[in-house]
């Protein structure tokens, strides 16, 4: 068990009987009364969110997560099939764990999974990952002066917007955890 001065923004703690991601942490102290923190966390299980006042001091249960890089081989119904680089060991990973990222993945790419006695908890997309334009509306020509930007379709099958200057064909930069294109590759 550990303190409530471990608890760090992204530690995974069991709260509930639920193992919850720590999005804020805030350390108090009152004129009156003890010390605190007041913590938000997220299920990882339920999506649900939590927020909780910890006295300074008290016992909480940090998981300890083991993490890895994994290559996405395929997909598999609700599951996404990853495989160990170093033992060729092949990991169902539920969909549901990479969030709205799941729709960014290509095979081939190596995403991180946190693991808890062999149980995948978390998963993250790479930050970046550069794909392929398979459709887009070509833009209005002279249209380039302002900020407007198109829908355009993925080889993922996702659906972005991008600024009119990009044509199908491309391969384009996205940043995953906002979606958003960042820039041509070359």
């Amino acid at each position: 068990m550990a303190s409530t001065s471990d608890i760090k923004v992204g530690s995974v703690i069991r709260y509930n009987d639920e193992l919850c991601i720590v999005s804020e942490k805030q350390h108090t102290m009152p004129g009156k009364g003890g010390a605190f923190y007041q913590v938000k966390m997220k299920s990882i299980q339920s999506g649900r969110n939590y927020e909780n006042r910890f006295r300074s001091g008290e016992s909480v249960d940090i998981a300890r997560l083991m993490y890895n890089e994994l290559q996405y081989i395929y997909e598999e119904g609700e599951h996404f099939v990853c495989m160990n680089q170093e033992t060729y060991e092949q990991v169902m990973i539920p969909k549901k764990l990479f969030g709205e990222n799941a729709k960014f993945l290509k095979e081939s790419m190596i995403v991180k999974v946190g693991f808890e006695s062999d149980q995948p908890i978390l998963a993250e997309a790479p930050t970046f990952v550069e794909l392929l334009i398979t459709r887009s509306e070509p833009g209005i020509k002279g249209d380039t002066a302002t900020n407007s930007m198109k829908p355009a379709t993925l080889e993922t099958g996702a659906e972005i917007r991008v600024p009119l200057f990009v044509n199908e064909g491309e391969m384009i930069k996205i940043d995953t955890r906002t979606g958003e294109y960042v820039e041509r590759v070359k």
